[in-house]
């Protein structure tokens, strides 16, 4: 069902506590039903095509609607303001992060109220509060004794809560202003801001529309305060001004918090992802609680328009894409060079590091992904066709044939852990609509490697690992940090396997000493995993490196190995995990981190020899030979330019070095040296070039 959102944030109903009789919860439960009104099915385009950008469309429908929604919310809110006022009032303690205790009341005592005690600064700039690890709405009442902490803006619970919250006003003002049928509207994934999906009929939402969206956004701020009610785990209603909606919540306690609201993209997406429903728009928004703050962003942005992975790609010759492979990416030469690169610099960490590299199949049986559980639930985003009257599929990940890899002969705990990498091609069935740049394809290779080990190596294991990534990333120039995700909804195995696996993450990560968080529910479906969040030279935050403990493919795949004792079995533990992630994304995110300035190590373009006239061509090629012989990218500008101009090519071509060569070079076996974005230069020897190099790559490594 479309479910219409809550639009300005001004009170929430819960519906299942303070306790009531079953009869109560399941008249409320079917009450509730009336809130979600929008079917696929019925949908009707009520807009026309070219119709102006502020036509709303059948005023009188949409106020039916709102009408009957508040008439709900109001008398289920009164009912539960009786019932609450009946039960509460007995003394609980609260105990704040410092240790210190705090009196309340049962049922009626404010996170927000506590907070006031504390100081008036607090009360005015906290978001959002955790009860006993919960997060809850600061006008949410303690249920219990409880420990309590406050988050404001620069904390991520504090930003998600905002944007979170944000998305709901973008979706008033999307339903106010156009009569779509709105969808859902989450913070991102990314951690930048939030998006509303919506149905609009024929209307093409584009940046022509924003304007009015920010207008209508900015009155949804105008309403006030958020009166939360307790919510519930299984079912929490929200109601933001004129309209009501079913959510999970939490929520900032006051929309007056969103001082600074914008507008970002529109795009395409369909409803839940499914290809086959109908097509949505979806708009991206951000919000702060400054303009000051807005406006930083926004200049954050422009900056990296200018670094887009997209136009340097195509600038430097490094990559392009072709409708006849749509999510495929063409790398040109110099790409290459950087692709290889990487891999090359994971393969020599492989080596150090224990792995063994493998190379497995492109295709499988679709039996295959039925036995791993991925036919069940990843179907949709395979590349499925038939051979020989057989089903078979591309592979989207590599684990399963790894498993295979591991049952294909008769396994010994001498053999832990098994450390199994693989540069496989990857496939998945990306939309259309969801290809960009490098960022999203459909084929791609990952740095993917498979550890089998037994449950007493997990930690060391997954310590390793840690420091892995550090290593590479520290090499990169990146800042990241750790989420502990754990399971979701939708699971394969038993719960006392994933409660194992959780533990000796958590035990993992306590270990390796830096910060992390917990991320519930966002595991994947065969096992917890901790997430790596990659911080640019812009500060923008990506998913890059992954590491998933999986107890259910080796129990899928009845793998075994022998143990000490004589004829006795038992069954490995999966540690799924990259570094890099997807290579292709991986240089996408590099190239807008140096903003294209490749460090030498990694530059497609170390050198260039630049001869000031045709008298010292011949010395320049033997130059280049030198230096390639030594393993360099090096060119040669044999045209008949002026030096001067050679010379501002190759800093506008981001080449590291530019070697300048006259008639003085050539007698003494010398170059003059500069350095891509310094001004001076220095006179070398070839071989005291080449020893520079070596050093430089280096102290890389």
């Amino acid at each position: 069902m479309f479910s219409s959102k809550l639009r300005t944030l001004s009170s929430s109903l819960n519906i299942s506590r303070p306790p009531s009789s079953p009869s109560h919860h399941h008249i409320i439960t079917n009450t509730l039903r009336h809130f979600s009104l929008y079917s696929p099915t019925t949908m009707v385009s009520k807009t026309k095509p070219n119709a102006p950008i502020s036509h709303p469309i059948d005023e009188s429908y949409l106020d039916s609607t709102i009408q009957k929604r508040i008439q709900i919310f109001d008398s289920l809110k009164t009912q539960q303001l009786q019932h609450r006022n009946t039960i509460g009032g007995q003394l609980i303690k609260i105990t704040l992060p410092d240790g210190k205790v705090k009196e309340g009341k049962k049922w009626m005592t404010l996170p927000v109220d506590i907070a006031k005690e504390i100081s008036i600064s607090l009360a005015a700039n906290a978001l959002i509060s955790k009860v006993n690890g919960v997060l809850w709405d600061m006008f949410r009442p303690l249920e219990e004794d409880c420990e309590l902490e406050f988050f404001k803006f620069d904390s991520d619970e504090g930003r998600d809560t905002m944007w979170h919250s944000s998305a709901h006003i973008l979706g008033q003002a999307l339903e106010m202003e156009y009569g779509c049928k709105l969808c859902i509207g989450p913070c991102t994934t990314r951690g930048e801001g939030f998006y509303y999906d919506a149905f609009y009929g024929e209307l093409g939402l584009n940046e022509d529309h924003f304007k009015l969206i920010e207008s209508g956004a900015l009155k949804a701020v105008a309403v006030e305060i958020i009166k939360d009610l307790p919510e519930d785990k299984t079912i929490t209603v929200y109601r933001c001004g004129p309209l009501v909606d079913l959510c999970r919540g939490p929520h900032i306690p006051n929309t007056s918090f969103v001082k600074a609201f914008a507008c970002l993209k529109a795009s395409s997406a369909y409803w839940r992802g499914n290809r086959e429903r109908e097509s949505l728009q979806r708009v991206y928004g951000i919000s702060y609680p400054d303009s000051k703050r807005l406006k930083e962003y926004l200049t954050m942005l422009e900056e990296a328009k200018k670094y887009d992975h997209r136009l340097l790609g195509v600038k430097q010759e490094l990559f392009f894409f072709h409708p006849l492979s749509p999510g495929s990416a063409f790398f040109l030469p110099h790409g290459a060079r950087i692709y290889n690169k990487l891999m090359d610099f994971l393969r020599k960490q492989y080596r150090e590091r224990g792995y063994e590299e493998v190379v497995t199949p492109n295709m499988y049986n679709m039996q295959l992904w039925e036995t791993s559980g991925h036919a069940a639930n990843y179907k949709e985003n395979m590349f499925v066709f038939q051979v020989e009257n057989q089903e078979f599929g591309l592979k989207p990940m590599n684990c399963p044939g790894h498993c295979l890899m591991f049952d294909h002969r008769v396994r010994s705990y001498r053999e832990l852990p098994l450390r199994l990498a693989d540069f496989g091609v990857l496939h998945r069935n990306e939309a259309s609509g969801a290809l960009t740049g490098l960022t999203r394809v459909r084929r791609f290779q990952q740095d993917d490697a498979h550890i089998f080990c037994t449950e007493s190596q997990i930690k060391d294991e997954v310590g390793s690992v840690l420091d892995f990534i550090k290593y590479a990333y520290d090499i990169f120039g990146f800042t990241f940090e750790l989420e502990l995700s754990t399971r979701p909804e939708k699971y394969l195995g038993d719960v006392e396997s994933w409660d194992k696996a959780e533990a000796a993450l958590k035990a993992a990560l306590d270990e390796f000493g830096r910060p992390w968080q917990i991320n519930e529910g966002d595991g994947a479906f065969y096992g917890p995993k901790i997430d790596i969040g990659v911080f640019d030279a812009l500060k923008r935050k990506f998913q890059c490196a992954t590491l998933q403990l999986d107890f259910q493919l080796p129990k899928r795949f009845n793998l075994s190995y022998s143990t000490e004792k004589e004829s006795a079995t038992e069954r490995p533990v999966m540690i799924h995990r990259a570094i890099l992630g997807s290579v292709e994304r991986m240089v996408a995110i590099l190239l807008e981190h140096y903003k294209g300035k490749w460090p030498f190590w990694l530059s497609p373009r170390q050198a260039i020899v630049c001869p000031v006239s045709e008298k010292s061509q011949e010395y320049a090629v033997k130059v280049q030979e030198q230096i390639h012989q030594a393993g360099y990218f090096v060119d040669v500008d044999a045209s008949d330019r002026k030096i001067q101009k050679k010379v501002r090519e190759a800093q506008l071509a981001q080449y590291n070095y530019i070697l300048v060569v006259g008639e003085e070079e050539a007698n003494t076996g010398q170059v003059s040296v500069r350095v891509r974005d310094k001004g001076d230069h220095s006179v070398m020897t070839i071989e005291n070039l080449l020893s520079h190099f070596k050093e430089e790559i280096a102290a890389f490594h």
